[in-house]
């Protein structure tokens, strides 16, 4: 799977604490971030510079993440809006959908899903490039959190997926140990890394056991890379 290079991000968080870490991670995924911390600044930006993703906080300081979302649509703007808030209520899921929003997620959330989302958005909008789909019959369906290996469902937990979620999103890529750690688990965890052994174990076995061809390779002292098969020569 290449890297997303080319598409923006525009992250709408007045919290300095949940912002620096969301355009840290999407950074790393090799996308354009900007990041804004009021509505009417989130206007701005989207009226002098589109985006494909934006990721909107409800509770802005100068105007309701809602507002801002119906006025981006009535000026025109086309790409993926998902809501991020600590309101998790079905009536204001519905609300935020009826006035443009794409996807909602509610806090407190793991990087690695709204990575998930992130991506499953620009393939939704078109934005996605074809490679966004993993090759040799392994799919994620990122809506659903489910795998399959051709038509057969690969039966995961919520920590293996997420794991996989990432090493495919950096197909043939080395993704740190610490990465992982923080990504899936938390830049807090306090427990033993062996953790993400035994979750990768795992992972490995159940790849294998309905015949993937990709192998998650170990990069000794650096971390875990998904591999595609090579060639046949």
């Amino acid at each position: 799977m290449l890297p997303p290079m080319g598409h923006r991000v525009l992250v709408v968080e007045d919290e300095e604490d949940i912002a620096f870490p969301l355009v840290r991670t999407l950074e790393r995924e090799g996308y354009d971030v900007g990041w804004v911390d009021s509505g009417q600044k989130a206007l701005d930006e989207l009226s002098g510079r589109s985006a494909d993703v934006v990721i909107l906080d409800l509770g802005l300081p100068d105007m309701d993440g809602l507002e801002v979302c119906k006025e981006a649509r009535a000026a025109g703007f086309e790409g993926a809006i998902m809501i991020v808030t600590a309101r998790a209520g079905e009536l204001d899921r519905v609300v935020g959908l009826d006035y443009g929003a794409d996807d909602y997620l509610a806090k407190p959330f793991g990087l690695a899903e709204l990575q998930a989302r992130v991506r499953a958005l620009l393939r939704r909008t078109g934005a996605g490039s074809a490679h966004d789909e993993p090759d040799d019959g392994l799919r994620i369906d990122v809506d659903a959190r489910r795998v399959y290996a051709g038509d057969v469902e690969v039966p995961l937990t919520g920590k293996e997926f997420d794991v996989l979620s990432i090493l495919a999103a950096n197909k043939d890529k080395v993704v740190s140990r610490g990465r992982l750690m923080a990504d899936v688990w938390d830049e807090n965890w306090y427990g033993s890394t062996k953790t993400l052994d035994v979750t990768i174990g795992r992972l490995r076995q159940k790849l294998e056991s309905v015949g993937v061809t990709e192998r998650v390779v170990a990069v000794r002292g650096v971390g875990f890379r998904l591999e595609a098969p090579a060639p046949d020569a």
